[in-house]
């Protein structure tokens, strides 16, 4: 959803930034917001992607901590823009004749979900039981794809040991001035 008219000649790269969306809200705990006008993906309440077509073209900004220098080399890339660059953002825009590198900006965009969210939600992911919704479809057989979820059993209660009572602790006795000066 752009929220100014584009223009006919930009409506070309609307695949690229449903693609790019489409992506993005297939991450574990994913929210789409409109700030300043701009779909903005965010995890956890913080943004890891922006993305905006308007009439000068399509632009998307990440975090890329590891990956931004050599993003930066590339033409269409540049720091970000609001001091966000200082900190490994790299915006990249596109204009109506170009055809974006969706398999490159897909990478960028898992660095950037990575980068934002919390390790817990990234640990899942790295297990398999977080990854993308995409991924998880392309690993997944198409049998098991179209079956009907089913509950599991539920898991059999842990034991749990017996608190140990507390070790006593023994209390030395500080001998006086007096007692020291006897036994020298």
């Amino acid at each position: 959803m752009t929220m100014t008219p584009v223009p006919p000649e930009m409506k070309r790269l609307e695949p690229f930034e449903l693609a790019l969306r489409e992506a993005g809200m297939g991450y574990p705990e994913v929210t789409e917001e409109f700030p300043w006008g701009h779909r903005t993906l965010k995890v956890k309440g913080k943004a890891f992607v922006f993305l905006t077509l308007t009439s000068e073209g399509l632009s998307m900004s990440m975090k890329l901590p590891q990956s931004n220098g050599a993003a930066l080399m590339l033409p269409f890339a540049q720091p970000t823009g609001y001091g966000l660059g200082k900190s490994g953002w790299v915006s990249a825009n596109f204009g109506a004749r170009d055809t974006p590198p969706l398999d490159m900006l897909r990478k960028w965009l898992d660095e950037s979900y990575r980068a934002v969210a919390p390790k817990k939600l990234v640990a899942q992911m790295d297990s398999g039981a977080g990854a993308p919704k995409a991924e998880k479809a392309k690993a997944a057989p198409a049998k098991a794809r179209s079956a009907p979820a089913r509950k599991s059993a539920p898991a059999a209660a842990k034991k749990t040991p017996a608190k140990k009572a507390p070790a006593k602790k023994t209390v030395a006795k500080k001998a006086s001035a007096g007692t020291r000066a006897k036994r020298a």
